[in-house]
């Protein structure tokens, strides 16, 4: 069966595992990323590499190609990691440098975000002709879509979806964009700001919150309801066949669908109920950045 390497790299971790071409992840393994400069960091990624293809007992003969998620916006078809806000390659060309040291007939990069979305649509077995769409909710909001078994991108800049304004009860019923009131940050901000606390961390909130301990119960109904209004503009926009949610926020806390397809009820006119049964929880949760960037290489 072929193979690939996949790399998953973030401002917090790379990532990386062996992925066959039927999406299965083995010899998974992480390091901690080196921000300090765009060698440091590229450094730690070709040492990654060769870490995996040793410890893997794999031959980069066997190896079918890379497969590279970064954030932020990549040019594609030159390899290039154009600007990344929280790691420091800025129009760094890492085909070409991987390519100088890996002798592998494929090495491909994209988006993290769609490098998960590929996967989790893989995997969720999507005929071409439906529409797809991943919804991650961790440090960001964020989205994509797959349309008749392609990206939608638009400009470049599709999937923003953090970017688009709803009505925060705790911003006076005024705008505000998604992400700053229906992100993993931003739930710890509504707690301490609501509650009076000096700091405290999302996970605590969720706890809290599972606990009944007074206060958090509206902290999360607010949250959800944030994270619904987003739900709702991509159900009116595109009417997709299926969601499938990821990130921290969501995997590590299942029953918040439960509250945000509560919240999402009141939005949904009739004709758009069966949205609701079209809502789920990704199944591969970390893995899925990883296992889309293997797929990849097989497209």
């Amino acid at each position: 069966m072929k193979k690939s390497i996949a790399l998953d790299i973030g401002g917090t971790k790379i990532a990386a595992g062996i992925v066959t071409e039927s999406g299965e992840l083995s010899h998974r393994m992480e390091l901690k990323s080196d921000v300090t400069s765009s060698e440091t960091l590229f450094n730690q990624v070709v040492q990654l590499i060769n870490q995996l293809v040793t410890d893997s007992g794999t031959s980069l003969d066997e190896i079918a190609g890379i497969g590279v998620g970064v954030p932020g916006k990549v040019d594609i078809p030159n390899g290039v990691a154009v600007f990344q806000n929280n790691i420091p390659w800025e129009n760094f060309p890492v085909v070409k440098r991987l390519k100088e040291i890996f002798e592998v007939k494929t090495i491909v990069i994209d988006n993290d975000v769609y490098m998960a979305a590929y996967a989790e649509w893989k995997m969720a077995q999507m005929s071409n002709e439906e529409t797809f769409v991943y919804m991650t909710i961790s440090t960001g909001v964020s989205c994509t879509t797959i349309h008749n078994g392609s990206f939608l991108r638009g400009a470049g800049f599709a999937g923003e979806l953090g970017l688009i304004p709803v009505l925060s009860e705790s911003n006076d019923s005024k705008n505000e964009r998604l992400e700053q009131v229906g992100s993993g940050p931003a739930i710890k901000k509504l707690a301490e700001k609501k509650l009076g606390l000096k700091e405290t961390t999302t996970k605590d909130v969720f706890e809290n919150y599972t606990k009944g301990v007074d206060g958090y119960f509206m902290i999360i109904e607010e949250i959800a309801d944030n994270l619904a209004q987003g739900v709702y503009a991509v159900t009116s926009l595109i009417d997709p066949h299926k969601i499938v949610f990821g990130g921290s926020v969501i995997v590590n806390n299942p029953f918040l669908l439960t509250v945000l397809k509560e919240k999402l009820k009141h939005y949904l006119i009739k004709e758009q109920e069966t949205m609701l049964d079209r809502l789920f929880i990704s199944q591969i949760a970390k893995n899925n950045g990883i296992i889309g960037a293997g797929l990849s290489v097989f497209k």
